[in-house]
C-alpha cells in the first residue's frame, strides 16, 4: 500500500509556497503526497492562483485536488475581517475535507496554521495530522500564550498602545504589535475567532516550524518548556526549515538581475514589501522613501507598486504605477545609473542572493526574513500586516538581524531616516556588525540542513513519529490523538 500525505495549504502565497517546499521533500522519503484545495475562485487575488498553477504545472510528482464547491461561498478580501471569513469558509469546506480523505485515507495531513481548525476533520477520521506554521518559533511561542492571557486590568489590547504585554520566555511585546484583529474588541467576532482559531494550533499531533534552531534559540526553548502554556502541554514541535528556494524556475532572466551584474560586490540596497505590502504606502510615502534613497548616495533596486488612492476601491496588486507621478521630480533622472526602480514584482530571492546586493528593506514577512538571511543579507524592518510588527522584535533584539525604520508606527518614515538607516547599514561600523551576524546566521541555516544538522534531525524525527503510528495501526493498536500523546 503506498505511503500518502495530505497537505492542505493556506490560501496566500506567505503560506502556500512554503507548504508546496515541504510537499517537494516528501517523496525523497517515499512518501506520495497529495494537495487538497479549496476552489481557488473565493480569492480576490489573482495573483495566488497564478501561483498555484504555476506551482502544480512545475510539480508532476505531485497530485493537486480541488474540492467540490460549497454554496454561496464567500469572496476573501485581505482586511481586519479575513481571518472570520476565512474560517468561516474553512468549515463550509470541512464535509468536502471529510469525503476526500475518506476516500484517499493517508497516512498523515498537514494542514497550514491557517487553516488548523481542518485538524478536527482529520481527528473524527482517526488520521494523525500535524500543523505547517509558515512563521517563525517566537511567534508561535506568542501565539501559543495569547489565548489564554488577558490584557493587564482587564482591558482591551488594543487599549494599551505601546505597554509591553509580558509573554513567556520571549521579549515583551508592545500590545500595538499584535496582530490588528486582537486589538478588536474582546467581544467582537473577529477577536473571539481569532483567538479561538490560535487554540487549534494546539489540537494537532504536532506542528512543523519553517525555521532552525540556531536561529532562533529563545523562541524554540519556550516551546520545549512545559511552562510554556499554563495547565496546557505543547504537542511536538519540529522546527524543519528553512524552506527556501525557487519551486517554479523562471524561464528567462528578469532585467534587474542583469543591471545588478555591473554593480559592485555589497553595493545595492534592495527594497521590497511583498506582494500586497504597497497597499500600505501612499504617494506621499513614495516620494520620501525617493528622496531618502537620493540623499544616501547608495545604489538602490526598488520595486514599487501603485498605491490605494481611493480607500472605497479594492487593492489591485496589479495595477501599473505611474513613476513619473508617484515619486520626486526629476528622482529617475538623478539617479539613473546607481539605482533601479523596477514596476511591481522583481525575483526576489535571485536578488538577494546576487553578489551586489548589500542590505534589504522588508515589510518582515517571515519568508523574506529566511530568503534574506540564507543570503547573508542584513534588514532594515519596515513592518505593514499581520504578524510583521512581531517579527520586527525578535528580528532587532534575539536575532540581531536588523534595524528598524522608524515612523512606519505614524505611517510615514521620512526621507531623513530612509538616509540615515541606509547610510548606518551600508557604511557604519555597527552595520558591519550586523552584517556579520546575518552571516553566522547563514552558516546556521546550511548547517541545520546538512547530516547531523538541526532542522534534518527534526525532519527525520517527524517521519519517525508518523511511521510508528502507521505500525500501530497494522498491528491492531490504539491511535492516540490530540494533545495526550504530545
Amino acid at each position: 500500500m503506498e505511503k500518502t500525505v495530505v497537505l492542505y495549504p493556506g490560501l496566500a502565497v506567505s503560506h502556500f509556497v512554503p507548504t508546496m517546499q515541504l510537499a517537494a521533500q516528501l517523496p525523497e522519503h517515499g512518501y506520495a503526497v497529495s494537495v487538497a484545495l479549496i476552489d481557488l475562485g473565493v480569492m480576490e487575488d489573482t495573483i495566488f492562483s497564478a501561483v498555484v498553477a504555476r506551482v502544480a504545472a512545475s510539480m508532476p510528482s505531485v497530485s493537486f485536488h480541488t474540492l467540490p464547491g460549497v454554496e454561496d461561498p464567500l469572496k476573501l478580501t485581505l482586511d481586519i475581517h479575513f481571518i472570520p471569513r476565512y474560517l468561516d469558509l474553512l468549515r463550509r469546506y470541512n464535509e468536502r475535507l471529510h469525503e476526500f480523505l475518506s476516500s484517499m485515507r493517508p497516512h498523515a495531513m498537514v494542514v497550514d496554521s491557517l487553516s488548523s481548525e481542518a485538524v478536527v476533520v482529520a481527528k473524527r477520521l482517526g488520521i494523525r495530522c500535524y500543523n505547517l506554521f509558515t512563521s517563525s518559533a517566537s511567534i508561535l511561542a506568542a501565539f501559543s500564550q495569547l489565548p489564554t492571557l488577558l490584557p493587564y486590568g482587564g482591558e482591551n489590547f488594543g487599549e494599551l498602545g505601546d505597554s509591553p504585554h509580558e509573554l513567556f520566555s520571549l521579549p515583551p511585546m508592545p500590545a500595538s504589535h499584535l496582530l490588528a484583529e486582537m486589538l478588536e474588541d474582546p467581544e467582537s467576532e473577529t477577536y473571539k475567532t481569532t483567538m479561538g482559531s490560535l487554540c487549534w494550533i494546539m489540537e494537532a499531533n504536532g506542528t512543523l516550524v519553517n525555521t532552525f534552531e540556531s536561529l532562533e534559540a529563545r523562541g524554540v526553548a519556550a516551546l520545549r518548556d512545559p511552562r510554556c502554556v499554563l495547565g496546557r502541554v505543547l504537542p511536538p514541535v519540529y522546527c524543519v526549515g528553512p524552506f527556501v528556494g525557487a519551486i517554479a524556475e523562471a524561464k528567462e532572466r528578469h532585467e534587474c538581475l542583469v543591471w545588478l551584474d555591473g554593480q559592485p560586490d555589497r553595493s545595492v540596497v534592495f527594497l521590497c514589501f511583498g506582494s500586497i505590502g504597497a497597499e500600505s504606502h501612499s504617494k506621499e510615502q513614495l516620494r520620501e522613501i525617493a528622496i531618502g534613497l537620493e540623499k544616501s548616495g547608495h545604489r538602490f533596486l526598488w520595486v514599487v507598486r501603485a498605491p490605494v488612492n481611493d480607500m472605497e476601491k479594492p487593492f489591485n496588486p496589479s495595477a501599473d504605477p505611474d513613476l513619473d507621478t508617484l515619486l520626486a521630480d526629476g528622482f529617475m533622472e538623478r539617479t539613473s545609473g546607481r539605482g533601479l526602480v523596477v514596476k511591481l514584482w522583481a525575483p526576489q530571492l535571485d536578488v538577494l542572493r546576487h553578489r551586489a546586493t548589500g542590505a534589504f528593506v522588508t515589510h518582515c514577512g517571515w519568508n523574506s526574513v529566511l530568503e534574506s538571511v540564507t543570503a547573508g543579507v542584513p534588514m532594515l524592518c519596515w513592518p505593514l500586516y499581520a504578524e510583521q510588527k512581531m517579527n520586527k522584535i525578535f528580528m532587532v533584539g534575539d536575532m540581531g538581524i536588523a534595524v528598524e525604520m522608524i515612523g512606519w508606527q505614524q505611517g510615514l518614515v521620512k526621507a531623513d531616516e530612509v538616509e540615515g538607516k541606509v547610510r548606518l547599514v551600508m557604511e557604519s561600523e555597527e552595520g558591519r556588525e550586523l552584517s556579520a551576524r546575518v552571516e553566522a546566521h547563514k552558516k546556521g541555516a546550511a548547517a541545520a540542513h546538512n547530516n547531523g544538522g538541526s532542522s534534518r534531525l527534526a525532519f527525520a524525527q517527524f517521519l519517525a513519529d508518523v511511521a510508528s503510528l502507521q505500525d500501530r495501526a497494522r498491528t491492531g493498536e490504539g491511535i492516540p490523538m490530540g494533545l495526550s500523546d504530545a
